[in-house]
């Protein structure tokens, strides 16, 4: 399928690995000209190497830190005008809710609210103005079911999938659209620090963390970012321009709803 994005350009952030590098290699898999952004400029600048030899797109990477005001501000002028936007930052660290104080909770907001808040009021009036946008936020499969120690994350992805359940109906009539993507346990740096935790917590070994956790996945594995980042892509394609303020579990089925 062509999903019609030959020509675009992307701004996906966090970008070096994982669920974001996923993203950032089906949309150049699609044709799509890329800004890809990450902290740490050596990861980032190796990634955008190897997808620049892949995929013959092109490859910008802006390291800096997205959630900083300053890191935003170099992102954004060195972008432009882009036509997709994928917003992603690493969760905040699991805990009690007695562990948390307000400086943790604004730190978590910072992170996973406000700053794809902030990308988007800066991106979107360019894609209404071009009539064509696309948004993917990758939010978390705790929107649906919380996740009772990452009580954090639950809180300020909750946040921001409120945001966008308004704002994406008040720009859907401009051609622009704004969904979100909610990872269960895919194959991970985020997945590898969780199953740590728990095979402390539980003195077994990573390997007997990692296969207890499976097993509570009806498609008894994790995700890939390969199959994550293809989702992604084709919500940003000329396809899926009806689907608007949509929360999309990518779970294996973890998430027992019917809705």
């Amino acid at each position: 399928m062509d999903l019609g994005l030959k020509g675009k350009r992307a701004l996906v952030c966090a970008a070096s690995k994982g669920l974001g590098r996923g993203c950032a290699e089906a949309l150049a898999a699609a044709g799509a000209d890329l800004v890809i952004n990450a902290r740490g400029a050596e990861a980032l600048l190796a990634a955008a190497e190897d997808i620049r030899q892949r995929y013959g797109v092109s490859v910008t990477p802006v390291a800096a830190d997205i959630v900083s005001e300053d890191g935003r501000a170099t992102v954004l002028e060195a972008a432009g005008p882009v036509d997709i936007l994928v917003t992603n930052a690493g969760g905040p660290p699991p805990g009690l809710w007695s562990d948390w104080e307000r400086a943790d909770f604004i730190a978590a907001l910072d992170a996973n609210m406000l700053t794809p808040i902030a990308l988007m009021k800066a991106l979107l009036p360019g894609m209404i103005d071009r009539g064509w946008g696309r948004v993917v936020n990758i939010t978390s499969q705790s929107v649906k079911a919380p996740i009772p120690v990452l009580g954090l994350s639950n809180s300020a992805r909750a946040g921001l999938t409120g945001y966008v359940a308004g704002t994406a109906r008040q720009v859907a009539p401009f051609g622009v659209t704004i969904n979100n993507l909610l990872p269960g346990i895919h194959a991970t740096d985020r997945a590898d620090a969780l199953d740590r935790g728990v095979a402390e917590a539980d003195g077994i070994s990573l390997e007997e963390a990692r296969a207890r956790r499976a097993a509570t996945i009806p498609a008894r594995r994790y995700g890939t970012p390969a199959e994550f980042g293809a989702a992604c892509a084709f919500l940003c394609s000329t396809q899926a321009g009806f689907i608007v303020g949509q929360n999309i579990l990518l779970d294996g089925g973890a998430t027992n709803s019917v809705l």
